[in-house]
This record gives structure tokens, sequence and C-alpha cells, in this order.
């Protein structure tokens, strides 16, 4: 992602942000953590809840080692839930979002089997979200059928983090392991 593409992105956290803040109780339950893959693999953004959380700006750098941001990425969300767990703490299933434009240069099927095996468990809800020349057909093989990857429309990276803000706040009034029904990414994304 380069230029206006991630500047919008770096606008969608900030809307994330601005929106969850509108809702206390999500403030409190909603925790973000952020790795980027633009080069390197990078945390720039350990768990947090919302009430906390200054959107980084983030920048591009490079190759796309996906398959290792997402081990990354598996690996940290395993190391939050034990925490949790020690602590004796409910928690709901945690969402992971991959957002790319391109696709993985390294080694990723490890990676997807990974995501493929904690979807199929109920252990995370995993969406990948294609921009711009993402190769839509390998985000499909990542999430391995259990999520369509959706592609973003133009660069509606507010409105997908609306949407999800919106989508989380209602998943932080439920009763963790509640199903609940989600709204189509309509006006940002196409499936």
């Amino acid at each position: 992602m380069q230029g206006k593409a991630i500047a919008e992105l770096n606008a969608g956290l900030q809307a994330f942000k601005d929106s969850v803040s509108n809702d206390e109780l999500a403030m409190q339950r909603i925790e973000i953590a952020i790795v980027t893959f633009g080069g390197a693999v990078n945390i720039v953004q350990d768990f947090i809840t919302v009430d906390q959380f200054i959107p980084p700006i983030l920048s591009v750098n490079g190759l796309t080692p996906m398959g290792e941001a997402i081990d990354i990425a598996l690996d940290h969300l395993q190391e939050r839930k034990q925490i949790y767990r020690e602590n004796g703490v409910s928690y709901y299933r945690p969402w992971v979002f991959l957002i790319t434009d391109g696709e993985p240069t390294d080694e990723w099927q490890n990676a997807a089997q990974r995501i493929q095996q904690a979807e199929e468990s109920k252990k995370v809800a995993f969406f990948t979200v294609g921009v711009q020349q993402a190769n839509m057909h390998t985000l499909k093989q990542i999430s391995g059928g259990y999520r369509q990857p959706i592609h973003l429309k133009g660069l509606n990276f507010k409105q997908m983090f609306v949407w999800l803000s919106a989508s989380l706040s209602g998943v932080s009034h439920s009763i963790p392991g509640e199903v609940m029904a989600l709204p189509a990414p309509t006006g940002w994304g196409e499936v």
C-alpha cells in the first residue's frame, strides 16, 4: 500500500477508535493489537483496550512476509488468551483482520493451515480484506473457505472500520460464546 491507500488506512484506524469511543462498554472490552508485515514483521501495537489506543501511523516498506505475520499474530493471540485463562477471565472469540494490497512473498501454507484449524475449533474468527490489486485467490486459500475474502471498494477504509466498530460493539454487549449475526459489508466491500 502506498500513498493515498496507506493514508486512508491510517485514517480508518482513527475512525475505528472514534467510533468505538462512543460506547463505554466496548471501549473497556475491545482490545486491539496490530501486526504489520511491510518489509519486516512487527508488532506495532500490543494488546490494549480502545480507551488507551492511540492509532499508529503505518507505513509501507518492501516485501510482504504474510505467512510469518500470520504466525506471529496467532502466537501473540494465544499468549493473550493464556493470560486471560490464568486469571480466570472469560473472553470473546478473537477476531483477526488481515488487510493487504498484494500477496505473500514468503511461505504461507502452514500459516493458512493454522488459521483453518483455529476457525474449525472456533478459537478465532479470521477475516481477509483485499485492497486494490490484492491476490484474492490467495486470500481465499489462506482463509480456507471459512469466510470469503472481502475486496475493499476503492479505499473505503473508514467505512470498513466503522462497520468493524459497530460489529465489535455488538459483540462486546453479548455474553462470551454467544453467536451473533454480522451485518453485510454493504458500502465498503464486495465478497
